[in-house]
């Protein structure tokens, strides 16, 4: 039988791409921009504050944060993500995607600038404050990882949809870059105007005291993009998905998408029986859910998780693995502001290289590839170049082979991005009810930031070397870079084999999707009227 679907409805997932699509892409995708720059600029400073608040005269190395310090720092953040994630996925279901859309991007407008005006200058006090608003500033972001990524599918034609997501979460590398540019320019400014020693040479003087405006400067511009598109994220009406399936309220979506597709829309003569209908009705925490979405859902939620495990470790602590092999020059041949140059350049040129193309990548194939394709070829090479890493590590540590462990760096994050990183966004925007959808797509997200924070404040201590005297001050031996890596090519082929769980989304509507389609097929309602003319 020929799927069935309200009128509204239709309309959208045969809509031809069109302004409103792009204006979607661009609202949705600065909050995207906004949460990549947030979590992971502070990785970009993280050595500087050590130097700035726990400095040793005494030393022989430069001040670095302390162990439980640094892991809250880098961890908080996920922390609070998690936390939004699962809160306004569930309030997007119950309010609406629209009005939770607003509070998440007021609280990170808030939060970015009020973690930059930490009080104080004593390290407890900075440390404290830092992570307190870092947690609430991720809470804003958890939010926008569900509401984000339902209003672009909820939005989008059937024929583009996968690519419109996809173009919402490549907002991240875009963010990502952003934080290496702003690192780069401000801290050259800085070393131009308050040249100073490097810390072999004069340990007092090598991180001046006007260095501490580096790293808010850093945190607080992540505020601007969150700003400049409030207005016009406030103005977008709320998805005719949610109007008419959510708040049953077929009139409204109807005027509401007459407006956006720029087309007359009729009311149908049978929808209210449909959207009324018991059959749709079952909760979350129901058989009829489990039996329908608990195999997908266990999918998106383990594939996820394994993905953040390898994707934030390795991301966040960039920079320990570039000071590993050689490629960052040791902390106390540098002073405070050159270190921070050193580490955003390294950052920086992994993201331009790899992580940005990777993006784009996806947003090119997807309708072509398919989603369930490119998560399992991402897996696939993601473990083939992690081993090509770690069991080689010694030879990759050597000076003459340090652009080959760059390249093949690189391309471990090519194919996280052109793979997992991007579909597991994008496949649970698709696959579940849509009174579920923010909610399911809000367990996704946050199972993956349980991922997140295993790699942030596991690898802190797995990759410190296995013999003690070498560890950083502070850290107990681990296994060491090499094992660690060994690790995360086990995590990847895990994930790999857990995709399959996964449905294919590729050319099919959302309703179709979600098992919303059979009851309008057995309800036999009829098609509604539209037009092209102009309204």
């Amino acid at each position: 039988m020929a799927e069935q679907q309200l009128g509204v409805l239709k309309a959208l997932d045969i809509a031809k791409t069109q302004l409103y699509h792009f204006t979607a892409i661009v609202i949705a995708g600065m909050g995207f921009f906004t949460d990549a720059y947030d979590l992971f600029c502070v990785s970009l400073v993280t050595k500087l504050l050590g130097r700035l608040y726990y400095f040793d005269p005494l030393s022989e190395k430069p001040g670095s944060l302390p162990p439980h310090v640094a892991a809250a720092v880098n961890g908080v953040a996920l922390c609070g993500t998690l936390a939004g994630q699962l809160f306004f996925g569930w309030l997007g279901d119950k309010l609406g995607r629209k009005k939770v859309y607003g509070i998440t991007l007021i609280m990170m407008i808030l939060c970015s600038v009020a973690s930059g005006l930490s009080f104080g200058e004593k390290a407890k006090g900075v440390m404290a404050t830092l992570c307190f608003f870092r947690f609430w500033l991720g809470f804003g972001i958890g939010g926008d990882y569900p509401l984000s990524a339902t209003i672009m599918s909820e939005y989008a034609n059937k024929k583009t949809r996968g690519a419109f997501i996809a173009a919402v979460f490549a907002m991240q590398g875009v963010g990502i870059l952003a934080g290496g540019f702003v690192a780069l320019a401000v801290s050259s400014i800085f070393d131009k105007n308050f040249p100073a020693p490097s810390y072999e040479v004069d340990r007092a003087l090598s991180t001046p005291p006007q260095a501490d405006y580096i790293w808010r400067i850093i945190v607080m511009f992540g505020a601007l993009p969150a700003a400049l598109t409030y207005y016009w994220r406030m103005k977008m009406p709320e998805t005719a998905r949610y109007t008419a399936l959510v708040a049953k309220n077929i009139k409204q979506a109807t005027q509401d998408m007459s407006k956006v597709l720029q087309v007359d829309l009729e009311m149908e003569e049978r929808a209210e029986d449909f959207i009324k209908d018991p059959r749709l009705n079952y909760c979350l925490f129901s058989k009829e859910f489990a039996k329908r979405h608990g195999l997908p859902l266990l999918g998106c939620t383990s594939t996820w998780f394994l993905l953040d495990v390898a994707f934030y470790s390795q991301n966040l602590f960039q920079k320990d693995i570039f000071s590993a092999i050689g490629w960052i020059p040791k902390a106390e041949t540098m002073n405070g502001i050159n270190e921070v140059y050193m580490i955003a350049r390294a950052q920086t040129l992994i993201a331009f290289c790899s992580t940005v193309p990777g993006y784009w990548f996806t947003v090119a194939f997807i309708e072509i590839m398919g989603r369930f394709a490119i998560q399992l070829m991402g897996f696939f090479m993601m473990t083939v170049f992690m081993f090509a890493i770690a069991f080689p590590y010694d030879h990759w540590t050597k000076p003459d082979n340090r652009i080959g462990f760059l390249v093949m760096y690189s391309l471990t994050f090519f194919f996280a991005n052109f793979g997992p990183n991007a579909t597991t966004f994008i496949v649970p925007a698709e696959i579940f009810p849509a009174r579920l959808r923010s909610t399911c797509h809000g367990i996704s997200a946050a199972t993956g930031k349980a991922g997140a924070i295993v790699g942030a404040f596991g690898f802190l201590y797995a990759a410190q070397p296995q013999d003690k005297t070498k560890t950083d001050a502070g850290y107990p031996p681990g296994i060491g870079v090499k094992n660690s890596l060994i690790m995360l090519g086990v995590i990847n082929f895990i994930g790999m084999l857990f995709t399959f769980l996964i449905p294919e989304p590729k050319g099919k509507s959302l309703e179709e999707l979600s098992g919303e389609s059979e009851v309008r097929q057995s309800l036999g309602s009829h098609n509604v009227i539209f037009s092209t003319s102009s309204c």
